[in-house]
Parts: C-alpha cells; sequence; structure tokens
C-alpha cells in the first residue's frame, strides 16, 4: 500500500477528501443551485467580500474561534 503523503487539516483524512469530491464532481446543475441557495438562506452565516490579502488572516480567525 502506498503512503498518503498528503498534509490534511485536523480531522481530515483521504477518505474525507474523496467523499467531499464524490459529492460535488456526482451533483446535478439543480442540487448545487439548491445548496447554494440554503447556504445563502442560512441566517447563521454572513457573508461579505473580503480583500484576498486578508483571506489568510481571516481563515486564521475563523480556525482559532473553531478550536475554541
Amino acid at each position: 500500500m502506498k503512503k498518503d503523503k498528503n498534509k490534511y487539516p485536523r480531522g481530515w483524512d483521504a477518505a474525507r477528501v474523496k467523499k467531499v469530491l464524490d459529492h460535488y464532481e456526482n451533483q446535478t446543475e439543480d442540487e448545487a443551485v439548491q445548496e447554494y441557495e440554503a447556504a445563502w438562506n442560512d441566517q447563521s452565516v454572513t457573508f461579505m467580500p473580503i480583500p484576498h490579502a486578508l483571506v489568510p488572516k481571516v481563515r486564521k480567525l475563523i480556525a482559532a474561534k473553531s478550536a475554541t
């Protein structure tokens, strides 16, 4: 068996990545639209434009908050 040389975030592994890829690669256009609209209408989430240069810092803040 070949060793997986990929580095995954905590809680992720090759099987989880494959499951996510399978989900999106096999999703119909209608299913994708429904998923997008459900996310957009989720009142517990905020969407906002973030300058590309700030994305790494925002990701770190989210990761820190998620770890607590």
